[in-house]
């Protein structure tokens, strides 16, 4: 089903979203490529949603998604320009797109543990293992410092505006893909809690301010 479907990788142009989205369908992986990411991943973190091409997939093929994509990439590394810049990387900075994976396309995760190796250095794969998962438990953290919005939200609510609702409802649903696939809320049980209180609050508040305007404005027209 559609709604199972989750954001597997994102690009900045069509065509790199499309030749993904080729290669998972040679091996039978079902896609949808959308042109923005969802509504319900924004944060207000205050960073600007920016314009990409998204490759989902369903949540059920995340593992062999990532394994496809691995092997292809490994199949390019013999053949890498000698002057792409990751050769000019020292240890400590490639170390550093190990540790932060997430943050690095797999080409260069791939090729960051190649270099390592040919330089004498042991990449072990339970320690790239360990790796990932400490950074998921650092990904999964909720987003902090969202007073500022709970505020403005509460706000919002009691004065009848249908921003309470996105506000409220935002802080309260919101989740975020983490890089292995899974699903988490963006923020935490109290803040959610928060959001629920906004969100159910402007539910109530936003229909009566409109009844009460509308009949105002009835009441000022009929003098």
């Amino acid at each position: 089903m559609i709604e199972n479907f989750i954001a597997f990788r994102s690009f900045p142009t069509l065509i790199q979203a499309k030749e993904l989205e080729t290669l998972l369908g040679e091996n039978n992986v079902k896609t949808i490529l959308a042109d923005n990411l969802p509504p319900i991943d924004i944060t207000f973190s205050g960073n600007t949603l920016q314009n990409q091409y998204e490759v989902k997939i369903d949540a059920s093929d995340f593992k062999k998604a990532e394994a496809i994509l691995e092997k292809e990439t490994e199949n390019l590394l013999d053949s890498i320009d000698p002057d792409y810049y990751l050769f000019s990387f020292t240890n400590e900075e490639l170390y550093e797109i190990l540790l932060n994976s997430d943050e690095w396309n797999v080409f260069d995760y791939k090729l960051a543990q190649k270099l390592l190796t040919e330089r004498g250095k042991t990449i072990d794969a339970d320690i790239l293992a360990s790796l990932k998962k400490e950074r998921l438990k650092i990904l999964a953290k909720p987003e902090e410092n969202q007073k500022p919005w709970i505020i403005a939200g509460y706000i919002f609510s009691l004065l009848g505006g249908g921003i309470g609702i996105v506000i409220g409802y935002s802080l309260w649903k919101s989740k975020k893909t983490l890089p292995n696939g899974e699903r988490v809320y963006s923020y935490s049980t109290e803040d959610r809690k928060n959001g629920k209180r906004i969100f159910f609050i402007s539910i109530i508040v936003f229909p009566l301010s409109f009844i009460f305007s509308f009949f105002s404005n009835t009441r000022a027209l009929s003098f």
